[in-house]
């Protein structure tokens, strides 16, 4: 088995449909310039309210990839 090492980036994705939504925003965004990523884990989780209900999430999380 090969050895990797791996480099953590910090991401925050934004969605008004949701939790799931704002991750796939993140790292869709981020494969557009980030080759080899493999994982990722949720940090903090935020969200704004307007008139009583949520309006926004915000989610923000590590994403680990493979250095070449």
């Amino acid at each position: 088995m090969p050895h990797h090492v791996y480099k953590i980036l910090e991401l925050t994705g934004s969605s008004p449909s949701g939790i799931e939504d704002a991750v796939n925003t993140a790292i869709a965004k981020a494969s557009e310039t980030v080759r080899n990523m493999h994982w990722f884990e949720v940090v903090e989780t935020r969200g704004h309210i307007e008139d009583g209900k949520v309006a926004h999430w915000q989610v923000t999380m590590k994403v680990g990839f493979t250095l070449e």
